[in-house]
């Protein structure tokens, strides 16, 4: 268990810790969730670099790094959406789509020939981060406006402009795109393992 490796577990751990803290009804337990997440998301790119640079770069980590990502990222939307911030079909398709893709990366991993990570992907990382920390923003924004009873010119705005709703549409399109992507240029890892299962789980003599 290198140290990348177990930061993109401290990822993984911190994960539960962030959703609690966030649905907690304290205002200052609200900032220490997202001081959680921040420190969370953090961990992404010091085990990258710290792989490259130790020379620990393995295939588990290649499977745990982008694994801890779709963890970390799909709690934060699925604890958005249960507090009816962002549309619930919104995180339903990225979470569908992090859950197939991670299904293919390990079926091509167990057979020696792991996935490796488009630019584009980590594009879509990147930017689902940014707008998560932008939701952030927003709901902390706002419960510290209800909590001192008073209004803000900025929240107004951003309600007005629907840019929540904007971002995570953009965000949706393009997790979208790079699991079409990934289904493509993996098609014929994605028949193998489909036919691997139909011979597990369907009987031979039917």
């Amino acid at each position: 268990m290198t140290l990348p490796n177990q930061l993109s577990l401290l990822r993984i751990v911190l994960t539960p810790v962030f959703v609690v803290t966030f649905c907690v009804d304290n205002l200052l337990v609200n900032y220490l969730s997202f001081v959680i997440f921040a420190i969370a998301s953090v961990t992404d790119y010091y085990d990258g670099v710290l792989a490259r640079r130790l020379g620990k770069v393995s295939l588990w980590g290649r499977f745990l790094d982008p694994l801890a990502d779709k963890v970390l990222i799909s709690a934060a939307f699925i604890v958005f959406a249960m507090f009816r911030y962002i549309r619930t079909w919104m995180v339903v398709v990225i979470v569908a789509r992090d859950l197939i893709i991670t299904g293919l990366r390990f079926y091509a991993m167990f057979k020696g020939k792991p996935i490796q990570t488009s630019y584009l992907a980590k594009a879509k990382t990147f930017s689902q981060v940014a707008v998560i920390y932008f939701i952030f923003f927003y709901v902390l924004l706002q419960r510290t406006v209800l909590a001192e009873g008073r209004t803000s010119w900025i929240l107004q705005k951003l309600e007005a402009w629907n840019l929540i709703n904007l971002s995570m549409l953009f965000v949706t399109l393009l997790t979208l795109l790079t699991g079409l992507k990934y289904l493509v240029e993996n098609r014929d890892h994605l028949k193998s393992m489909v036919l691997d299962f139909y011979h597990v789980f369907v009987p031979s003599d039917l």
